[in-house]
């Protein structure tokens, strides 16, 4: 008998699938009103969409909307002199409820020297650590720029994968698109807010 999955609801069960999902993202063009990133199913049924900082005229500010346009997440890069002088500069991403109350989802901390490739990024749930044995709940290794990178827990296990699609892998690897494999159980909301931030770290759609 088949085991059912684990769901690890991060932002919301909603978002959390008991089988293996496959999406795919396209990067929007730059144009007057901004970039971003669409994401959609194998039938190509959007799920969520990225808007970024030249959409919504705030720098270092992206929204993970759903498939009707809602907020799902508010995120945001941690500007200030502070910042200016630590080694990492840090991402926050928030749910903000329907009276514009912020709760903090996830932090994302980018190392200035995010220009190497094998760089990993980690990332923590909430105000608080999760794990007790590393000072990360999350993390994210290999190459975003080269869409070969895996998201993992801190128990090793993997949540996600960022890879070429099939039909591409004899042809030129297009950047403006690819896939992500969601793991069951795992919260693709997420997931793709910490894609956002990555796209927004390493120059691609989302960056202004």
């Amino acid at each position: 008998m088949a085991t059912s999955a684990i769901i690890k609801p991060i932002v919301s069960k909603l978002y959390c699938s008991a089988s293996q999902i496959v999406l795919i993202v396209r990067r929007r063009p730059h144009v007057v009103s901004g970039g971003g990133l669409v994401i959609t199913d194998c039938s190509q049924k959007t799920i969520f969409r990225v808007d970024d900082c030249g959409t919504l005229g705030t720098k270092g500010q992206l929204i993970l909307r759903d498939a009707e346009g809602e907020h799902v997440l508010l995120i945001r890069r941690k500007e200030g002199m502070f910042q200016a002088l630590s080694i990492h500069r840090q991402w926050k991403g928030y749910m903000v409820d329907y009276e514009g109350a912020e709760k903090l989802v996830f932090s994302l901390k980018e190392p200035h020297l995010c220009v190497v490739k094998n760089n990993s990024i980690k990332v923590n749930i909430g105000s608080k650590r999760c794990s007790i044995n590393k000072d990360w709940d999350f993390e994210v290794r290999g190459s975003f720029p080269d869409k070969a990178c895996t998201i993992i827990d801190s128990a090793g296990n993997t949540v996600a994968q960022v890879g070429v699609r099939k039909e591409q892998q004899l042809m030129v690897v297009s950047k403006d698109l690819y896939q992500v494999v969601v793991q069951p159980g795992f919260d693709q909301a997420f997931v793709f807010g910490v894609i956002a931030v990555l796209d927004n770290i390493y120059d691609e759609s989302t960056c202004c």
